[in-house]
């Protein structure tokens, strides 16, 4: 199995309100963007980054893994899906989609997903009560499906027509689900982490 980690990062962070990144707030460890590539790259020796495009200021938190061009980013999350799959090399057999917003997705996370990973399989993190989330590993033979996805719902439909497939992977807590799309979000979340 050869395999890749593609970071979805080019969305616009509409509702942070103007001049706030979300994948640009700090961790206790660095910057969002920086701190998720570097678990990822930490897992899987290939990670590209979907992005707005070369000027973005996101561009400069990326560090070793690829960055991959979503010009059509304002449609949602199909675009940068498009576009990443469809810049995959024919040696690759499974990619591991992993939206960039999740701070509590662990390095061990990501290998807990890719050690349960079975070929053909579509194997998804769920939360310890078994509700499905991230990541989400795609086999080969859905690679093309993918590249016809439209909208913001990114793989949903995908999944759903190949629900027999799904592989649930158990993660700690809400590691899976935990997204923040708001200022109101991250301070919640920052306020319930333990000091």
């Amino acid at each position: 199995m050869t395999g890749c980690i593609m970071i979805l990062a080019a969305g616009a962070s509409s509702r942070m309100g103007p001049g706030r990144d979300k994948l640009l707030e700090p961790l206790a460890d660095g910057l969002l963007l920086r701190v998720m590539v570097n678990r990822a790259l930490a897992v899987c020796g290939w990670v590209m980054v979907c992005l707005p495009g070369p000027d973005h200021p996101r561009v400069a938190h990326i560090g070793a893994a690829t960055p991959i061009w979503v010009p059509d980013a304002d449609e949602g999350m199909a675009a940068s899906i498009r576009a990443g799959v469809r810049a995959l090399p024919e040696a690759v057999t499974d990619v591991m989609i992993l939206p960039a917003d999740m701070p509590e997705m662990t390095e061990m996370d990501l290998q807990t997903v890719w050690a349960a990973h079975q070929a053909g399989a579509i194997t998804r993190g769920a939360s310890a009560d078994g509700t499905p989330g991230h990541p989400v590993i795609f086999p080969q033979d859905l690679l093309r499906e993918l590249t016809e996805l439209r909208g913001d719902e990114g793989a949903r439909s995908v999944i759903v027509r190949h629900r027999q497939r799904v592989h649930l992977v158990p993660l700690p807590a809400q590691h899976a689900l935990t997204d923040l799309d708001t200022p109101e979000a991250w301070a919640a979340w920052r306020a319930a982490q333990v000091i």
